[in-house]
C-alpha cells in the first residue's frame, strides 16, 4: 500500500462520525448524478471527506486552497479513488494554483465546496458562464465567511452558501481546539523552541485566538492578545492574558501567532520593534496578515531552516515560519487539525451539501447558516461513538421550555 493511502486508512479510523454518514450515503446515494466542485487543503482527512461524497454518488473534482498544504502523496492517492479527480499540487505557482481551480470548475459542478471562496470568487469574477448550473455551496472557513458575507451585502452572491464555519459544532471544536493545538504544535515541531516562560502573543481574540491562547498558556507561556474589538479584548483580560495593542506587543514578544483573517497585523513599524530571534507566524487562512511582500522587497532573507525563512532588519533576525501561509499545514511537518475534530467539520460539509442540494433550488443567493439538526446530528453521532449517554427533557420539562404563562 502507498503512503497517501496509509495517512488515508490512518484518518479513517478515527473518524467515525465520518463513517456513519459513508454507510448511510452508501446505501441511499443521495448524491447520485452530481459533480461536487472543491477547493480544500488536501491531506489524509479531506481524502476522508471526498471518499465519502463519492460513496454518495457524486463525482469529484478537487483541488488545493492553499499552494503549500498539499499533500503529494495524498493528491495521488485521491486521484486513484473511483470517482475522484484530483488536480492539487504542492508548492505550486500562483499562476497554477489558479489554473487547477479552473479544472475542477471546467468539470461544471453542481455544487462547491470551499476553504476560503476561492472557487465561488472564480466562478463570480471569471466564469460565470457557469453560475447557472450551482444549486449551491458550503464554505469551511472564517475568512471564506468574512467574504461571502461582503458579497451577499453588495448583492452579488448569486448562489446560496452554506456557513459551515459559523455552526457551534465547526467553532467550537474546530477552530478552537483544532487550530489551537495544531498551530501551537507547527511552530514547536517547526521551530524547536521552548513555549514555557516565552512572550506567546496571539493577534485576534475570536474562536481561533482563544484555543491558541489557551493552548500557549497550559505550556507556561507568558500569553498577549492584540484585539480591535473592545469586547474580546475585555474578554482575554477577564480570562487572565494580557491586553495589550500590537506595537507594545512588538516590543516584548518572543512568538507571535496571528489569527484575524485581517491584512497587515504585522507590519514595517512592528518589525523594526521586534526582538533579534523572534519568531513569526500565521494561523488565518491567507498569507496577508503578516507583510511578507515589505520584508522580501526591504530585507535579505535566508532558508535557516525547513518552514523558516529568516530576515535581517536592523541587525535583528525576525523568523517567518511557512512563508506566512497557514502554518499548522504549509510547514513541512503541518499536519493540519487533529483527525477527530475535521471528522466533526467534515461530517457537517458531508451533510450541508446533501442538504444544499435538496434545499439549493428554492433558496435565493446568500449566506445561510448551517440547519440545526444537522449541527445536533453530528454531534450525536460524535456521542455515540464515544460511549457517552446524555438526559433528555421529559414532557413536563418541554412544556415549562415551551410556555410563558407558569409563574414561579
Amino acid at each position: 500500500m502507498k503512503s497517501g493511502e496509509l495517512k488515508m486508512g490512518w484518518a479513517r479510523q478515527y473518524m467515525p462520525v465520518l463513517g456513519e454518514i459513508r454507510k448511510k450515503f452508501e446505501a441511499e446515494k443521495p448524491l447520485a448524478g452530481q459533480k461536487i466542485g472543491m477547493a480544500l487543503h488536501i491531506e489524509a482527512k479531506t481524502a476522508v471527506l471526498v471518499e465519502t461524497l463519492a460513496a454518495g454518488g457524486a463525482e469529484v473534482y478537487i483541488t488545493g486552497c492553499n499552494p503549500l498544504s498539499t499533500q503529494d502523496d495524498v493528491a495521488e492517492a485521491l486521484d486513484r479513488v473511483k470517482g475522484v479527480h484530483c488536480y492539487a499540487q504542492r508548492a505550486c505557482s500562483n499562476e497554477d494554483y489558479y489554473a487547477a481551480i479552473d479544472k475542477v470548475l471546467d468539470q461544471n459542478p453542481t455544487v462547491t465546496i470551499d476553504d476560503g471562496m476561492d472557487l465561488i470568487h472564480r466562478l463570480h469574477t471569471g466564469r460565470r458562464e457557469l453560475l447557472d448550473n450551482i444549486v449551491g455551496g458550503c464554505e469551511e472557513t472564517t475568512t471564506g465567511i468574512h467574504r461571502l458575507r461582503a458579497m451577499a451585502a453588495d448583492g452579488a452572491l448569486e448562489f446560496p452558501v452554506i456557513a459551515v464555519n459559523d455552526t457551534p459544532m465547526k467553532r467550537c471544536f474546530d477552530n478552537v481546539h483544532g487550530t489551537g493545538e495544531s498551530a501551537l504544535s507547527a511552530v514547536m515541531i517547526t521551530t524547536n523552541s521552548l513555549i514555557g516562560g516565552k512572550w506567546f502573543v496571539v493577534a485576534g481574540y475570536g474562536y481561533c485566538g482563544r484555543g491558541l491562547a489557551k493552548m500557549a498558556h497550559g505550556l507556561g507561556a507568558k500569553v498577549v492578545v492584540t484585539e480591535i474589538d473592545p469586547r474580546r479584548a475585555l474578554e482575554a483580560h477577564m480570562d487572565g492574558y494580557h491586553v495589550m495593542s500590537m506595537a507594545e506587543a512588538a516590543k516584548i514578544g518572543d512568538i507571535f501567532v496571528t489569527t484575524t483573517g485581517n491584512t497587515s497585523v504585522i507590519s514595517e513599524k512592528d518589525f523594526r520593534n521586534m526582538k533579534d530571534g523572534v519568531i513569526l507566524s500565521n494561523a488565518g487562512h491567507f498569507n496577508v496578515e503578516i507583510d511578507i511582500p515589505w520584508l522580501e522587497a526591504n530585507k535579505d532573507g535566508y532558508e535557516a531552516r525547513d518552514s523558516i525563512e529568516t530576515y535581517i532588519i536592523d541587525n535583528k533576525r525576525i523568523n517567518i515560519l511557512a512563508e506566512g501561509r497557514l502554518v499548522n499545514l504549509a510547514t513541512m511537518k503541518g499536519m493540519g487539525h487533529p483527525i477527530e475534530v475535521m471528522d466533526l467539520s467534515f461530517a457537517l460539509q458531508a451533510l450541508c451539501s446533501d442538504y444544499i442540494l435538496r434545499e439549493g433550488p428554492g433558496l435565493t443567493g446568500g449566506v445561510y447558516e448551517v440547519p440545526n439538526e444537522i449541527d445536533v446530528s453530528v454531534a450525536s453521532i460524535k456521542l455515540k461513538s464515544l460511549g457517552v449517554e446524555i438526559d433528555r427533557l421529559t414532557e413536563e420539562q418541554e412544556h415549562y421550555m415551551n410556555s410563558w404563562d407558569i409563574g414561579t
